[in-house]
Order: structure tokens, then sequence, then C-alpha cells
């Protein structure tokens, strides 16, 4: 390993394909719960997130860090673990909206993906010795701003079509 990669800190391993996750199956959650079956609607979108657009992140992240002359094993490691870490957290999207009544599924989702996107940047924040309330406050913001325009973006849909 070079020395530039043992100081990489141990959430950087995770962080990209946490963040996707949450912020996808958020935008999900919010953006197809109008839908006339929005269980199903849901529940589909996100396995085919957790897989299609799993790859292409994962593959993109791969192509990437070979283009940056990143070493082999370094490379599938990071595209191994951005792949598993985006599955495991769309997963957890997933089991909220099949035993839930969707209503409260929604709720517990946006929870869900406030405190775990809450608990990576207090996290991240620590580690580059920044304030957490900041980061977190940033990062929460964009998240409630996903929401709030996937929400509006399938009020929309849904009342066009």
């Amino acid at each position: 390993m070079k020395p530039a990669e043992k100081q990489r800190p141990f959430q950087t391993r995770f962080s990209f394909g946490a963040t996707t996750a949450i912020i996808t199956n958020l935008g999900l959650v919010c953006g197809l719960d109008t839908a006339s079956n929005p269980k199903r609607a849901i529940v589909g979108s996100i396995l085919l997130v957790a897989l299609a657009d799993n790859i292409s992140d994962s593959f993109g992240i791969h192509l990437f860090q070979e283009s940056e002359r990143i070493g082999g094993r370094e490379v599938w490691f990071s595209t191994l673990t951005n792949f598993s870490t985006r599955l495991l957290v769309s997963l957890t999207f997933l089991l909220l909206v099949i035993f839930l009544p969707i209503e409260v599924a929604v709720v517990c989702s946006i929870a869900w993906g406030l405190a775990l996107l809450t608990l990576l940047s207090y996290a991240v924040a620590r580690d580059r010795k920044e304030s957490p309330l900041a980061t977190i406050a940033e990062h929460l913001t964009i998240a409630a701003g996903v929401v709030a325009a996937s929400h509006y973006v399938g009020r929309f849909l849904a009342d066009k079509f």
C-alpha cells in the first residue's frame, strides 16, 4: 500500500456509497409516494436502483480510480465496498417500505435517511477537524432539498398523468 492510501480515513470507504444510497432512496420514497400503487412503485424502484444504478456507480468509481492510476487491489476494494454499502443501505429502506404502511414508511424513511446522513456527516467532520454542526447542517439541507423536490415532482406527475 502506498503511504497516501494508509492515510485515507476509514469512512471514505463507505461515504460515497452510503450518501448515494441515502439520497437516492429518499428521493424515490418521497417522489413515488403519490403513485397509484406507491408501495409497488417504491419497492420496484428501490430494487432497480439497488442493482442497476448501484452497478453503474460502482463501475464508474472503478474506471475513475483506474484512470487516476490507483493500484488494482485498492480499485477493487473501493468498487466492492461501494457496491455492498449501497446495497445494504438500500435494503434498509426497502424493509421499511415493505413492512410498514406507506404513510408511516415515508416518515420513517425520511427519519432513517437523515439519521444515517447525520452520523456519516459527523464522522467526516470529526476526521477533517471541522465543525460537525456546520457539516451536518450543510448535508441535511441538501437532503431536505432532495426530499422536497422529489415530493413536488412526484405530486406534479400524479396530478398531470
